[in-house]
């Protein structure tokens, strides 16, 4: 009887440091999860437009449009310990959803921890067709004196911290401007060109790819 009081009670005990292990090792896990999801849950890069250079902007018949412009559009990484590659980056300019311009590819950039870095791709859409409804709205916006585009920018990023690089995410980059037509405007002269002074903020949409 003594013996088997002693084995129920070994037994006791070891289940009893099971458990504790077990317990203490949750708590461990908890918090390493914790702090790895406190570091690496970044905080998604800031973007700006800071100026468009507007080379030429006309409606020709029946309903095509050329639009060849310079954007400078400024990214800045908000975070501390984490780099951003960007993979593949498109820049393009739309009106009212349809695109004016073809679409012009940046170059692969790594950004830093707090880094910023500009970019000034050049945006080409020669004698593109619109749809004749667009076509109605753009005549009416061009002589009222404001035609609203969006710069749009779409791609692909990576999150770098350490040695340690992440899946593919995709980036969906939204910017929109007022392109003023007559009347005062902020644009200034350049050559043949208007540059338009803006400092836009943009909106950005990043989801992890399937």
């Amino acid at each position: 009887m003594a013996d088997d009081c002693g084995r129920h009670d070994d037994k006791q005990q070891l289940a009893k440091r099971v458990a504790v292990a077990i317990f203490g090792f949750l708590i461990v896990f908890a918090i390493v999860v914790f702090l790895v999801w406190a570091i690496l849950h970044p905080i998604q890069p800031h973007f700006i437009l800071q100026d468009v250079t507007i080379y030429a902007f006309n409606l020709t018949a029946p309903n095509y449009l050329t639009s060849n412009m310079q954007i400078t559009l400024v990214s800045r990484n908000p975070n501390e310990r984490i780099g951003i590659y960007y993979h593949k980056l498109d820049v393009l300019a739309s009106y009212r959803n349809q695109q004016i311009t073809l679409p012009t590819l940046i170059p692969r950039t790594y950004q830093g921890h707090q880094d910023v870095t500009v970019w000034s791709p050049l945006l080409y859409g020669n004698a593109v067709p619109v749809a004749p409804f667009l076509e109605v709205g753009l005549n009416q916006d061009m002589n009222a004196g404001m035609v609203l585009l969006n710069v749009k920018a779409f791609g692909q990023l990576k999150w770098k911290v350490g040695t340690w690089i992440s899946g593919r995410y995709q980036i969906n980059i939204n910017c929109p401007v007022y392109i003023s037509f007559t009347g005062p405007t902020k644009a200034i002269q350049v050559g043949v060109a208007m540059k338009y002074q803006l400092v836009q903020s943009c909106s950005v949409d990043i989801s992890l790819l399937n």
